[in-house]
């Protein structure tokens, strides 16, 4: 069965993740896509493990640091963008991001489910919006802004 765009049907997991997206482990923040609305918005998933790097709080609980949220939130956004024909094989540059809210820590052990939105996409310029929440609970929104290059 076929998903959007001739992709294999959702949910995808690592193997259709890694390719669309040039990100490989350690530094690939998205597990799994659960809803894909092409040139829309996208939603997916991310379990953080203890040993990936986390940091580790004075009392022994690894989390999440907040820059790791945007992150994963705009891989999440660049499946959206280079899954289409015309953007295979592109690079996707994060060109910056505002209106950042950390509202919650995230700690490991925990599925953070994201969503990212288009606000505006021109030829090779966009912007989206993401959102980050766990089990209900928002942990991270904000803006990120982005350029799409040429092939690698």
């Amino acid at each position: 069965m076929e998903g959007p765009l001739g992709l294999p049907a959702l949910p995808w997991q690592q193997r259709e993740i890694t390719s669309i997206l040039p990100h490989r482990p350690p530094f690939l923040f998205v597990d799994r896509v659960l809803e894909v609305e092409p040139d829309r918005r996208i939603r997916g998933e991310k379990w953080w493990a203890a040993s990936e790097g986390l940091i580790t709080t004075r009392d022994g609980r690894a989390m999440v640091p907040a820059s790791l949220l945007m992150e994963a939130m705009a891989q999440l956004g660049a499946i959206l963008i280079l899954m289409k024909e015309e953007n295979r094989g592109k690079i996707i540059y994060f060109m910056g991001i505002e209106k950042v809210r950390y509202r919650s820590p995230l700690a490991a052990g925990e599925t953070l489910s994201m969503e990212a939105e288009v606000v505006r996409l021109r030829a090779r310029i966009g912007t989206l919006t993401g959102r980050a929440e766990v089990a209900g609970r928002a942990v991270a929104n904000g803006t990120m802004h982005f350029a799409l290059g040429a092939e690698a």
